[in-house]
């Protein structure tokens, strides 16, 4: 059954990807991110990871996300214009991309080592050992996380105001 759960939300997630990117209007493609989080907090579950799970929802499928929806609706963006299609770049950039892919995939399986298979449910995390992890081991990582928000919000002030 855990099987089961895991391909119907993780094919849930890489389709709300895929809609992310393909998108053309910002507030379209913000849900979609929604969509994605919203499955990885399920996968977290299946994982056994009850605390992260309910993180995920809270802080990026919650604030994060109302964060860029504010970022968007304060630069006003309008939907993308989609440029007209040219067949000849389509038919050389597919197989290229199978060829990048196949490549990556080799690579990846090649020069990766073997690891023991993630079970479900094996390993439980509360918030004392995320708390400890996150303020020891992730402590700069998430300072310099923290900064680059603070960086993008003023931007996104700068790009929207209007000049007088």
């Amino acid at each position: 059954m855990d099987v089961v759960l895991f391909l119907i939300f993780a094919a849930i997630a890489v389709g709300c990807a895929l809609n992310l990117v393909l998108q053309t209007h910002p507030i379209s493609s913000a849900l979609s991110l929604i969509g994605v989080m919203g499955s990885l907090a399920v996968l977290y579950l299946l994982l056994g990871g009850e605390f992260l799970a309910a993180v995920q929802l809270i802080v990026y499928a919650g604030a994060i996300m109302v964060l860029f929806v504010f970022v968007i609706m304060l630069l006003n963006a309008e939907g993308e214009r989609r440029p007209s299609k040219k067949v000849l770049r389509t038919a050389v950039a597919l197989p290229l991309l199978f060829t990048l892919a196949g490549v990556a995939a080799y690579v990846m399986a090649s020069q990766v080592p073997r690891t023991e298979t993630v079970r479900f449910g094996a390993y439980v995390a509360g918030p004392y050992e995320v708390g400890k992890a996150l303020f020891t081991t992730w402590l700069l990582p998430f300072e310099v996380t923290s900064i680059l928000i603070l960086i993008a919000i003023l931007g996104a002030v700068v790009l929207a105001r209007k000049e007088i």
